[in-house]
């Protein structure tokens, strides 16, 4: 504790801080170079084409100025980093150039060994790709280390607000870049991964290392409080908000005391953490649609003007809510905004909780707020008020927006209803929520009952008390008349579907490789067709199987060609959805239109799932017990092989040796085996129904194996039925753990690797596995999408 004239101060300062700014600086760098690397693979005729026309341009210029350029460029560069070295030694900068030099180091270090990986021949066309020539053409390094090493270097010093010195390097970068495209030492490709290479270590070394500390200090922001009337007489820096107390994601809070005796709560913006939370708004933003993310502003003076209006408002709208003080500059580089502080205690700190009165003034001031098109967005239970007199205090609004939108609105209302049910429980909740509300908007808040939208600490409470919102929701539908409401999608893309995606398109690259290695074309004349016609007869017949296999577990009685079109539409769903997934959706949608309640469609198609795995599983052991003991070699898989399965078997066993995974597992399961167990004993009675449910998987399973056996008969092999079938129940295995549509890209490696370990030569395993799933994927799609079409327009889906 120190004394400055009459000023206590308590402070904590860093002397080296990380920047966020830094750190998505970095990430973005990283992009661009995959960017670019991967523009270069897939367009490396376009990219060379493109080297061409600029190395072209640059030998236009006169031999003249190349001859004068590169020695001087060259001595610039040597020189350059020099001075700048002395200028930051004279600025007592000592450790930030030990910094530099060092990260410029690393730099070049990197770069050399990324040069060495580079040519190998595993990433023989990266490196093409980025030098821009065509294979056995040329040697040169991919990366020039020391351009890497001097960006890095800069990087580190930093040349923010120093722009003679920024405009020395960039011209002296330019120039060089220039003489080394004429050389043809280099491609533009090239240098502009080096650059980002550079920048990239540079901003990570920097965020790791941090920062020294330009942020203005307790005494600083205590003489910027302290103009007119405003005197401060003690200042003392807060870990943690205190009750009462605004506070805001990467800003710093201190308590202040004034010359009159009053409290104050001071929240600290610094400009060097602009960038907090950038990563979370934009995976919101990406995530879910319009006005449901709170698109907060990037920038430092928005950021501080936004939550001075909203505080305004606030009280304008006459909601009790801390009294903006006074906002003021600290220097260039931060702002202060200064509330009074109120005592009292908050809903999270209440024990036991809130009586009906407190919570009715909760609502009462969350109204006033609403009334005026003002709304709150945090509306958690720390900043929820209770003072002394019982009074209800909404702490920092800052969050919120003006001139709001009904959508906001109800939005903020559904918060409010999910955060107190947390609290007060889902009935109280509900109830009060019904009072307040009237029937048309209760409907509309309703359908925004969802985690999606809900603040990030409300949403950490309900994973861990999983009743809560479901017990919200039927209270509130209980007093809706026709209790049914419409769901409204407020994700414009789902976790699931962003991981789908990310898979579809490596396993597109897969499948991109195995064409490169056998033509589409060739494939399709070299085969014989009478085979090819015997293989598509039996994918046909899988979607037969697949409807006996549906309609064998479902008590009513289903129309065989509407349900085989549901199978074959099953085929256009499967190109957008993980394998298995569609399949099932559409099913349980198909049987809920034909009358059948949605826990009994579930049970059906469940079952049928449940008997397929079971069946699976036993025909794999048989046939893998029958391929063992056969004349013939036995089938011997990659060794990659066995490293996936014992990565499976430690991952499943990883799982299960923790409670939390054990419980995961059984609430996944849990509902399955008690839908599916009853339903089983209810057909179990019916051994007609019976036959048709386990006769249908049977020749599911069947018609697949025996239409690969065909696909390899057509390029002149023969593979027993034994393996064929060990084969292509360990590649269907493998596509339906896979997350891409279809197990695409799984399903052929597997399968390609399968038939080469039964002996099949390689070159034929490609040529019949492309084959197998032109006729068996591919081919039903289109067939698919008419068959979907048609089922809708006769209302069966």
């Amino acid at each position: 504790m120190t004394q400055t004239h009459d000023l206590k101060v308590d402070d904590q300062p860093e002397r080296r801080i990380r920047k966020p700014v830094d750190a998505l600086r970095c990430i973005v760098s990283c992009v661009w170079i995959i960017v670019l690397a991967g523009a270069g693979v897939a367009a490396s005729a376009a990219t060379t084409g493109a080297e061409t026309d600029i190395v072209g341009a640059s030998r236009r210029l006169p031999q003249t100025v190349l001859d004068v350029a590169q020695p001087i460029a060259l001595f610039a560069l040597l020189i350059l980093p020099v001075a700048l070295a002395v200028a930051t030694l004279v600025r007592r900068q000592v450790r930030r150039l030990v910094e530099a030099v060092a990260t410029g180091l690393v730099a070049v270090a990197v770069a050399e060994v990324a040069n060495i990986l580079l040519q190998r021949e595993a990433a023989a066309r990266l490196y093409y790709a980025i030098i821009m020539a065509r294979p056995g053409t040329s040697h040169v390094d991919a990366l020039d280390p020391a351009l890497a090493g001097l960006v890095a270097y800069l990087t580190m010093i930093g040349l923010a607000g120093r722009s003679d010195w920024r405009n020395a390097f960039g011209l002296t970068i330019g120039v060089y870049a220039i003489v080394q495209l004429a050389a043809a030492h280099t491609t533009a490709l090239s240098l502009l991964i080096t650059l980002l290479t550079g920048r990239a270590i540079g901003f990570a070394v920097r965020w790791g290392a941090g920062s020294a500390s330009q942020r203005p200090s307790a005494q600083e922001i205590a003489a910027a409080l302290s103009v007119g009337d405003l005197a401060v007489t003690a200042i003392t820096r807060l870990r943690e908000p205190r009750a009462g107390a605004a506070g805001a994601a990467g800003s710093r809070l201190y308590a202040v005391t004034t010359l009159d005796g009053s409290q104050l709560d001071v929240v600290v913006f610094d400009r060097d953490q602009q960038a907090a939370g950038a990563f979370y708004r934009l995976y919101r933003w990406i995530r879910v649609r319009g006005q449901v993310a709170r698109t907060a502003p990037l920038s430092f003076d928005r950021t501080v003007e936004r939550r001075a209006l909203l505080s305004y408002a606030a009280r304008d709208a006459g909601v009790p809510t801390p009294p903006l003080r006074t906002v003021v500059r600290v220097g260039p580089e931060a702002a202060a905004l200064a509330y009074d502080h109120c005592e009292g205690i908050t809903l999270a700190q209440r024990n036991p909780g809130c009586t009906d009165a407190e919570l009715e003034r909760i609502w009462n001031a969350v109204d006033r707020l609403h009334e005026h098109h003002v709304t709150h967005r945090g509306l958690t239970a720390d900043r929820i008020l209770f003072t002394a007199d019982g009074q209800v205090t909404l702490l920092d609004p800052g969050d919120g927006d003006v001139a709001a939108s009904d959508l906001q609105i109800r939005l903020d209302l559904a918060q409010l209803i999910v955060e107190l049910a947390l609290y007060a429980g889902p009935q109280r909740s509900a109830r009060l929520a019904t009072e307040k509300l009237g029937g048309s908007e209760l409907v509309s808040v309703v359908p925004l009952l969802q985690p999606v939208v809900l603040v990030r600490s409300t949403r950490h409470a309900l994973r861990r008390r999983r009743d809560v919102l479901p017990a919200v929701r039927t209270a509130l539908l209980a007093a809706e008349p026709t209790g049914e409401v419409a769901p409204v999608r407020l994700e414009r893309i789902r976790a699931r579907t962003l991981v789908t995606l990310i898979a579809s398109v490596a396993a597109v690259y897969l499948l991109a490789g195995e064409l490169a290695q056998a033509s589409l074309g060739s494939i399709l004349r070299s085969a014989d067709w009478s085979w090819g016609a015997v293989a598509l007869g039996l994918s046909a017949l899988t979607y037969v199987g697949a409807s006996l296999s549906v309609s064998g577990w479902v008590a009513e009685r289903l129309r065989f060609v509407p349900t085989l079109l549901v199978q074959l539409a099953s085929s256009f769903v499967t190109l957008v959805t993980p394998a298995a997934v569609g399949g099932v959706a559409l099913n349980i949608r198909y049987l809920q239109r034909k009358k059948i309640p949605a826990p009994v469609a579930a049970a059906s198609v469940g079952v049928s799932q449940v008997v397929a795995f079971v069946l699976h599983i036993l025909m794999l052991i048989t046939f893998a017990a029958i391929a063992g003991t056969g004349t013939n070699a036995p089938i011997r898989p990659p060794v990659w092989a066995y490293f996936v399965v014992i990565g499976l078997v430690v991952l499943a066993g990883a799982v299960l040796a923790i409670p939390a995974g054990r419980r995961t597992v059984r609430a996944r399961l849990s509902p399955t085996f008690g839908q599916v167990l009853p339903r089983l004993l209810d057909v179990a009675q019916r051994p007609a129904k019976l036959a048709e449910g386990f006769g249908g998987a049977l020749l599911l399973s069947g018609a697949y194996i025996l239409c690969l056996a065909a696909c390899v008969r057509a390029f002149g092999r023969s593979v027993p039925f034994a393996k064929i079938g060990v084969v292509y129940l360990t590649g269907s295995a493998l596509g339906s753990v896979i997350p891409t549509p279809g197990g695409l890209g799984a399903v052929e490696a597997a399968l390609t690797a399968g038939l080469t370990a039964a002996g099949v030569p390689g070159g034929v395993a490609v040529s019949a596995v492309l084959l197998f799933r032109l006729l068996t994927f591919w081919l039903p799609v289109p067939l698919g999408w008419v068959a979907f079409n048609y089922l809708e327009r006769h209302n069966d889906l």
